[in-house]
């Protein structure tokens, strides 16, 4: 019986295909690693969407070729991307130039401010700084600006799961949950705005050039022969609405209800939660469409989040690096060592993990800080900060979400690739005092695009019911007291103040060196 989902995921550094079974095993992977971006000038991110298409493909083949693998027992697909990636495309679905890459910085300056009642209603708001940052951002403007030429050719405008899912169905469609960027998308109502909303003013976007929208886990079409073919399953198999990676991770871990955290520990680290109604936890940031219908998730995030780790791998991790090469095993398994040598609140030293501006909190002038050096700090106490700060910002924003919310939080559910850090974990429990525990696989966005597929089948009937099918919790690890207590000094008495008090200094430094960009 053919009742097997296959997954895509298409992360910033790698591309999986994933084989679940309805009891929510992992029956079988293939994972290509590829290069995130290229960076024809500083701050620029850009990718021919051709590498996410032909990363798919031989994902696939890795996929088929594992033991247990069965392409027969495929009953439906679901993909899920990395968001807010754009591609500009033709009326034949032919990218016009390298897709915009979410992590990619360039904005554009002198734009005239949307203006009429919508302008004065910002004003009096006081969030023209935030709309206009809005307006900068938004990649259309720059196409419109710097490439004419292609800005006349454009049919097809849409975040990179619409380009994919063209790729794979002939139709140019895609899951709401998948909306998210700089597009004039009414996240209230999971459809494209009206006429006369603000967000046509952001940027000259064409209501053709957008794909129709169908919900999580309603049908996006059939793969075509082609598609099929690349993807190694039956042609006509049906693609499955899902959601962007964040939101199917937090589903692949079973956060589905607002008293569960759902914590990614990714490129960008994130916290979110599963509401069954319309939450902005920060004033005009609005939640996501979750990865199940007539639901939204409160997401805050810190861009570059476990990048800092990888950065802390690269800078100061050589002889970590060196011996796991010789052990055969992941330099990050070496790391715990390093956590299990600094004491919780690492002897003092802070770290405010904005490596990247924000929006509305923190704003444009934010940048990455850390406090409290002596000499008895070493490299140790520096990744145990990174770790911490990270755990802070978060901490911070599930204490937003849940004033606006009125539910308090629980329970932790921890995902991404660096949940596979007990110690990392652990960290995590301590600084929020909440217990924390990781689902069955690393692979939870895998894992939520195929409970959504479930759905869709109608294999499970309801999203309480399929995660209760296919997610099972792995390990638990319970707040220690002592460290607790530490934590919650220092978050409140230090790090909570860190931001209002450095935010003069960060302007100033901007003023002085233009950067980041004003």
């Amino acid at each position: 019986m053919a009742d097997h989902a296959l997954a895509i995921d298409v992360g910033t550094q790698s591309v999986r295909a994933i084989q679940f079974d309805p009891s929510g095993n992992l029956v079988a992977m293939g994972r290509l690693p590829i290069e995130p971006y290229v960076s024809p000038q500083p701050g620029w991110a850009e990718q021919d969407p051709e590498v996410w298409w032909n990363a798919i493909g031989e994902a696939c083949r890795l996929l088929w070729a594992q033991p247990g693998a069965d392409a027969g027992a495929i009953a439906g697909v679901a993909l899920t991307t990395q968001r807010t990636t754009i591609v500009a495309a033709d009326e034949n679905g032919a990218a016009l130039r390298p897709a915009i890459v979410w992590l990619d910085q360039r904005r554009t300056e002198g734009l005239k401010p949307v203006g009429g009642f919508w302008g004065a209603a910002f004003r009096v708001a006081g969030v023209r700084e935030t709309v206009a940052r809005f307006q900068a951002d938004a990649e259309a403007n720059w196409i419109e600006r710097n490439e004419p030429a292609v800005w006349k050719r454009i049919r097809r405008y849409g975040v990179l799961s619409s380009w994919l899912t063209a790729r794979l169905t002939g139709e140019w469609v895609d899951s709401t949950a998948s909306q998210v960027g700089y597009l004039p998308f009414d996240f209230k109502r999971s459809r494209w705005v009206g006429r006369l909303d603000w967000k046509w003013q952001v940027a000259p976007f064409e209501r053709s050039w957008l794909p129709a929208l169908v919900p999580p886990t309603g049908r996006l079409g059939e793969l075509t022969a082609a598609a099929a073919q690349h993807l190694g399953v039956a042609t006509g198999a049906p693609l499955i609405a899902a959601a962007g990676d964040k939101q199917c991770e937090a589903l692949g871990a079973g956060a589905v209800q607002p008293d569960v955290a759902a914590l990614s520990f990714g490129t960008t680290a994130s916290l979110g939660t599963t509401h069954r109604r319309y939450i902005e936890a920060i004033p005009l940031v609005p939640p996501y469409p979750a990865a199940i219908p007539d639901a939204w998730f409160v997401e805050l995030d810190v861009l570059r989040g476990f990048w800092m780790v990888e950065w802390f791998k690269r800078e100061f991790g050589t002889d970590e690096i060196a011996r796991a090469a010789g052990l055969d095993i992941p330099p990050e398994a070496l790391f715990e060592d390093l956590l299990q040598a600094s004491p919780p609140g690492a002897m003092g030293l802070m770290l405010q993990p904005y490596w990247m501006p924000g929006i509305r909190y923190p704003g444009p002038e934010a940048k990455g800080a850390v406090i409290g050096f002596g000499d008895v700090h070493g490299r140790a106490d520096v990744y145990r900060a990174i770790l911490e700060g990270l755990a802070y910002a978060l901490r911070e924003g599930a204490e937003r979400t849940v004033k606006r919310s009125k539910v308090p939080i629980r329970e932790l559910r921890i995902s991404g690739g660096g949940s596979q850090s007990r110690a990392a974990v652990q960290l995590f429990a301590d600084v929020f005092g909440l217990p924390a525990s990781r689902p069955h696989t690393h692979e939870a966005a895998g894992l939520g695009a195929a409970i959504d597929v479930m759905l869709g089948l109608k294999i499970h009937p309801d999203p309480i019911d399929a995660v209760a099918a296919m997610v099972r919790i792995a390990d638990r690890f319970e707040p220690d007291p002592s460290a607790t207590r530490t934590y919650d000094d220092l978050y409140r008495s230090v790090y909570l103040p860190m931001y209002d008090r450095l935010k003069p200094l960060y302007r100033e430094i901007r003023r002085i060196t233009g950067y980041p960009p004003a």
